[in-house]
């Protein structure tokens, strides 16, 4: 992408990723006319409070709290009581006004818009003090016709709502029946009626997260002005003709197009290494309109599909799309397309009640291995592609090929399903519902639909996504009456189940994406559910689709307390992260088990006491008599007892995949719960995990090329070896191993740039034995 900075204003001409030309008309060559200009609003704002206490400097995309932390007026949010402290600044209401600068003949064109690709929530948009439009939906992109009120010098100006006080006024209007839950529990800390906005959920406070329910633009923002038509979205989905033996690509162009009558036009699309052309003419209706384009891909040159991580390569073609109208008008845009096939398995199992739930990639049966995905931070604009790429990598390193990109959460940023397309990473996605039941007011259900055929055109070229679902643990909650409906009332809230996730949400998908299946819920039982009117009266049935499971008291190296199901969708213990990464959030009073901070933490009622009974069932608890190394240790013990935990219910779901006993098994993922973590805090996260003779154990570094060697030797067999560099980022290959060898070299990949010196004074290696 090409931009050029204009000396004296004060915006950035980027020309989009589209190539812009002119075309040759039968008369001769038509002049240059561009088919979309675009004007980028990012960086620099300005914002205050409602009251104009407080104005300062913002970075765009952002948010106020990140605002706020860079300018110095608040600390960390996440140290200590900050989380409490801070409610204040999602309570107020923030204004958002930047002053910027178009070319004199702007006016010329005949839609100019103003693109909002993420409003973080409520919100007013205003461009020189004249009304624009309104967002209430984090999760939508946002176009708004300002052609008639953009000149050489603007200001645009976003009046952002609380989250929290816009939540309690639509819960306040909604007087027929009451849509649980009210609040969360008192343990979260955390504000209430998040399920009547489209909103990040868990940013009202999760069971492993605070609750920071932030304000601000915090996806890209922009001017577009185009004279003819724009290229929206540009989608490309692969099938297969099993009778033909033949690839195709569905490829399908939405446009805005600005002429009062049809255009008549054609397409050139190109795939150079499949020697593949085809010519399409088209025709592109006024307004709000898209074609559908059948691409047969050349059966003469050999074509590579894509695969999951450690089934083959991952390969991808790149596309050449090119649009152009006899007027003159041309856009052509890039795209990479993939080859790959999904297909959700329900049928009759041989000797087993039920029906089986497995995945086929390109018609080979998958075992899918992995975790959940949560957002990894608060303040999305602190997530960068960088730290994506250490997640997502960590997780291949593990030998996992599945992420579930979990429904309380956001959807996340193109660069993190770029990554996965790229390391061969498998994509459960939910839609943005989690743990509650929701209005079906149109003003709602009409919100909902945008968001999700946004969703769905921004990502279903994605060969790493494999499945859709509509949401977490809904039907279970409807199921198992989690919010104490009485029996008369039930009929009301399955009928608003069913509108919003079957004849709104579903029905999108069978428009949008026939290429990948579609879940009403996690857990469910598939096609069991639908057959029981979608909402089954056991969606943990372990013979019917996806399960739940966490079972804290029970022993968990008795494998025999796990249910033997068809596929494990979540499963798994708390743990403490290292004392390395909490110290960085708090003060020496803090380090102590039995601690203000600790009890503030945990968000889980009675977690900090159920991973001290796991613990004690197998390890002896932490004695040392200096309080700071028992705390240390306790902390390391409950990572010990986590590790353990999951391994021995993951490896049981593995053993269950190729067996059927009394009934049961065919056993064909394991996605347990969860992979990263949003703060410093007690959570299911493995990311900042790991009379006896007392091994003695040494270590020393050593530097091989842009990575570290890890010498280790020990005297015995040591248990758990966890290696901990402090401050330093990176990764090791390996941690938390048992090491039956005098010897082992490990190796240390640094995210920044680090030294021998460096990394052997922050080394510290230690084992189980430590603690006793």
């Amino acid at each position: 992408m090409n931009s050029t900075i204009c000396k004296g204003l004060e915006f950035v001409l980027v020309w989009s990723t589209f190539a812009i030309f002119g075309l040759k008309e039968i008369s001769g060559t038509a002049p240059h006319k561009p088919g979309l200009e675009t004007y980028s609003l990012e960086g620099k704002w300005k914002i205050n409070n409602a009251n104009n206490s407080l104005a300062l400097v913002a970075d765009v995309p952002g948010c106020v709290h990140s605002a706020l932390l860079k300018q110095g007026l608040i600390q960390d949010p996440y140290y200590r009581f900050n989380d409490l402290a801070y409610r204040w600044i999602s309570l107020d209401n923030w204004t958002y006004t930047k002053a910027f600068s178009l070319p004199p003949d702007i006016s010329s064109n005949k839609r100019v818009n103003l693109v909002c690709d993420g409003i973080d929530t409520v919100s007013a948009i205003s461009i020189n003090q004249v009304f624009v439009g309104r967002t209430d939906n984090m999760f939508q992109r946002y176009s708004f016709d300002v052609t008639a009120l953009v000149k050489d010098s603007n200001v645009v100006q976003v009046d952002f709502t609380s989250a929290i006080t816009y939540a309690a006024e639509q819960r306040a209007a909604h007087v027929s029946y009451m849509v649980p839950p009210e609040c969360p529990p008192p343990v979260q800390k955390g504000e209430c009626h998040v399920n009547f906005i489209r909103k990040e959920q868990c940013s009202f406070s999760w069971d492993w997260g605070p609750s920071f329910p932030t304000q601000g633009i915090w996806r890209g923002i922009r001017i577009e002005a185009y004279d003819v038509f724009q290229l929206v979205y540009l989608t490309a989905t692969p099938g297969y003709d099993h009778n033909t033996k033949q690839w195709n690509l569905q490829v399908e162009a939405f446009f805005d197009t600005v002429s009062l009558k049809p255009l008549a036009g054609h397409v050139i699309i190109h795939i150079p290494k499949l020697q593949t052309q085809q010519i399409y003419e088209v025709t592109l209706e006024p307004g709000q309109s898209n074609i559908k384009l059948i691409l047969l891909v050349n059966t003469n040159v050999p074509l590579e599909y894509w695969w999951p991580s450690g089934q083959g390569n991952q390969t991808g073609y790149n596309m050449t799309v090119s649009v152009s109208v006899a007027e003159g008008y041309s856009i052509e845009k890039n795209i990479m397309v993939y080859f790959r096939t999904v297909e959700l398995v329900q049928e009759l199992i041989p000797g087993s009640p039920g029906l089986s739930f497995y995945f086929k990639i390109n018609g080979l049966p998958i075992f899918l291995k992995g975790s959940n995905w949560i957002p990894a931070d608060s303040f999305q604009d602190r997530v960068t592609p960088d730290i994506l790429r250490n997640l997502l990598q960590s997780a291949v390193d593990a030998n996992m090929n599945t992420l579930r990109v979990w429904g309380g959460g956001v959807y996340e940023m193109d660069e993190f399903y770029d990554i996965c397309d790229e390391l061969g990473i498998m994509i459960w996605q939910d839609f943005m519902f989690a743990c509650a039941l929701y209005p079906t007011e149109k003003s709602f259900i009409d919100s909902v639909r945008e968001e999700i055929t946004h969703q769905v055109r921004r990502l279903k070229s994605h060969p790493s996504v494999i499945i859709w679902s509509g949401n977490n643990e809904n039907e279970a909650a409807i199921a198992s009456n989690w919010f104490n409906i009485p029996s008369s009332e039930q009929p009301i809230y399955i009928k608003d189940y069913v509108t919003l996730y079957v004849n709104n949400i579903r029905n999108i998908i069978q428009n949008e994406d026939k290429s990948r299946p579609y879940l009403s819920s996690s857990p469910t039982n598939g096609d069991e559910s639908i057959k029981e009117g979608w909402v089954a009266k056991n969606p943990y049935d372990t013979n019917y689709g996806d399960i739940h499971f966490y079972s804290y008291l029970d022993d968990c190296w008795d494998w025999k307390g796990f249910p033997k199901t068809r596929f494990a969708s979540e499963y798994g213990f708390q743990s403490w992260p290292s004392f390395s990464t909490l110290q960085k959030v708090s003060i020496l009073e803090d380090w102590d088990y039995s601690s203000s901070l600790t009890a503030h933490r945990q968000h889980h009622s009675k977690g900090n006491k159920e991973m001290m009974e796991q613990a004690a069932l197998h390890y002896t608890l932490p004695r040392s008599t200096d309080p700071l190394q028992k705390f240390k240790d306790t902390l390391y013990l409950t990572q010990v007892m986590q590790a353990q935990c999951i391994k021995t219910e993951t490896e049981f779901y593995r053993r269950s995949r190729s067996e059927i006993l009394d009934g049961k098994g065919h056993t064909m993922g394991a996605l347990y719960w969860q992979l990263n973590d949003i703060w410093q805090g007690p959570s299911w996260s493995s990311i900042d995990a790991e009379g006896l003779k007392k091994p003695q154990l040494s270590a020393t570094v050593k530097q091989d090329g842009e990575a570290y060697i890890i010498n280790l030797q020990t005297t015995d067999i040591t248990p758990y070896v966890w290696l901990d560099v402090g401050d330093i980022s990176g990764r090791f290959e390996t941690n938390g191993f048992l090491m039956l060898q005098k010897t082992k070299a490990v190796k240390f990949f640094p995210w920044k740039p680090t030294s021998t010196s460096e990394l052997t004074k922050s080394l510290q290696v230690r084992s189980l034995m430590n603690i006793y």
